[in-house]
């Protein structure tokens, strides 16, 4: 069955073509041309802003006319994460989708759910002739995922709306009021190197098969870092053998939890077949550890001939102490929203190589103040150890209005359409909604979406179900506003 047979078929007919265009983040012109033509295509009035944020508006149905103006809002890029071996290049091709049972995912990389769907069915509302609808704005921003350029870009003024309904959250019981806000937390600094004797045998250690995730939406379901556990092998591989490390490679992008690392190191050749027995005694120890939440995850070596230079020493002793101690995970949970993680950091990135060291966090939380504190806390020891900390990218928080009109609409449609109460609830991860808010601060607004599992990771599925209950609670909040 094709993926764009689909029911509702004009989701994800316009979720099949999204697809077949490649829209990585700070690279959206093709999307954004997409998106005009969409536009063009169907008769509307549609602008480009100077950041690259597309603004479609459609009429009324007839009857409707008078309503106030709603807004509909998602974004057009998405996270662009593949599997270790994938021969796939999101720069110029689309991507490859396959239908499994309720879900479709992708092959070997993201899905683009997150927001293509959104996007999606977006299109199929402006492009319906049928629907019962009021005035609309249809929003789609740009790079929502690497810093929210277009949301922080999106001018005051432009939109009319007095609601909008932002379609950019992955559970489909849930009605989102809320989230926290961000700040991207940086180190560098170089370091000398040295070299080792012929006395010494090169190894790559790979760690590989991480669950990841995104580092808001699931940071506090305990899975592993890629980036802290190889620190935690190397730190101790130090203890028993005569190590040296040359290179460290791990982790990708800021709002995903890093899934894979890997790392050249020197070993003394009297100690190479213990230290290879060692790697698979630390395998099965993590492997253990994370079996629930990390049932793939294997660490191995192999010997490479290539030699290199390694890191100082001394340099080498404070790089694995200073990992060890910047914090990952939950911070604090909110003591007011029970299992809401109030303040988070996420350990993205870190490389050492040739000379160079970089370490990338995206820190989180719902408070400014302590979102402040967690990453005076990571620039600590950053600093101890010599490195340049900068911090960039502050994005704010949505604060939540649970008494809006559209909140108690949708708790109310929700209760109709499908039997119980949804989940009013504020979530960890970034929106948009907390930026767009700045410039249009008597806006109310909503966050919802279907059922997606493993965004930000290879491992991204939409259920085909829950696209549909998504579907009947958008076009019923259209006719009921």
């Amino acid at each position: 069955m094709s993926i764009a047979t689909l029911v509702p078929e004009p989701l994800w007919q316009n979720f099949s073509d999204l697809n077949a265009v490649p829209r990585p983040s700070k690279k959206e012109e093709r999307v954004i041309q997409f998106i005009q033509q969409f536009a063009q295509k169907l008769g509307l009035e549609h602008s480009t802003d100077a950041t690259g944020n597309v603004l479609v508006k459609k009429p009324a149905s007839p009857g409707r006319e008078n309503q106030p103006v709603l807004a509909l809002q998602s974004h057009l890029d998405m996270v662009c994460q593949k599997n270790l071996g994938t021969d796939f290049d999101f720069e110029t091709q689309g991507i490859r989708m396959r239908l499994e049972g309720d879900w479709v995912s992708a092959e070997g990389t993201t899905l683009g759910a997150d927001n293509g769907i959104g996007v999606a069915a977006i299109m199929a509302v402006l492009a319906s002739k049928d629907l019962v609808h009021p005035p609309l704005e249809a929003l789609f921003t740009i790079d929502e995922e690497t810093g929210m350029t277009g949301a922080r870009g999106l001018e005051a003024g432009l939109m009319k709306a007095s609601v909008m309904l932002n379609l950019d959250t992955e559970d489909d019981h849930e009605l989102t009021i809320g989230c926290a806000g961000g700040l991207d937390v940086q180190a560098r600094c170089s370091y000398p190197q040295a070299e080792v004797s012929d006395d010494f045998e090169f190894f790559e250690v790979r760690l590989k098969g991480l669950t990841g995730g995104h580092s808001g939406m699931d940071i506090h379901k305990g899975r592993a870092n890629a980036n802290k556990l190889m620190n935690r092998f190397l730190y101790a591989a130090t203890l028993k053998f005569a190590l040296r490390i040359s290179s460290i490679d791990g982790g990708g992008l800021r709002n995903a939890i890093p899934r894979e690392s890997s790392a050249v190191v020197a070993v003394s050749r009297k100690q190479a077949e213990d230290f290879k027995a060692y790697v698979l005694e630390e395998s099965g120890h993590f492997a253990s550890e994370y079996q629930s939440t990390d049932p793939q995850c294997q660490l191995s070596c192999a010997v490479i001939a290539s030699r290199s230079p390694v890191l100082d020493r001394d340099f080498q002793n404070k790089l694995l102490c200073t990992v060890y101690a910047v914090n990952n995970g939950i911070y604090r949970m909110s003591p007011d929203v029970p299992g809401l993680v109030q303040t988070s950091n996420n350990l993205a990135r870190l490389k050492v190589h040739n000379g160079e060291f970089s370490l990338a966090c995206l820190t989180r939380s719902s408070l400014d103040s302590e979102k402040m504190d967690l990453a005076t806390s990571l620039r600590c020891p950053l600093e101890l150890m010599g490195a340049e900390v900068t911090f960039s990218g502050a994005y704010p928080g949505w604060t939540p209005r649970p008494e809006a009109g559209i909140v108690k609409l949708m708790s109310s449609i929700y209760q109709e359409l499908f039997g119980k109460e949804p989940k009013v609830t504020a979530c960890h991860a970034g929106l948009e909604c907390g930026i767009l808010g700045a410039n249009y601060p008597d806006m109310e607004m909503i966050s919802f979406g279907p059922n997606i599992h493993g965004a930000h990771s290879p491992d991204e599925k939409v259920q085909v179900s829950s696209v549909q209950k998504f579907w009947k609670l958008l076009t019923t909040t259209l006719a009921r506003l």
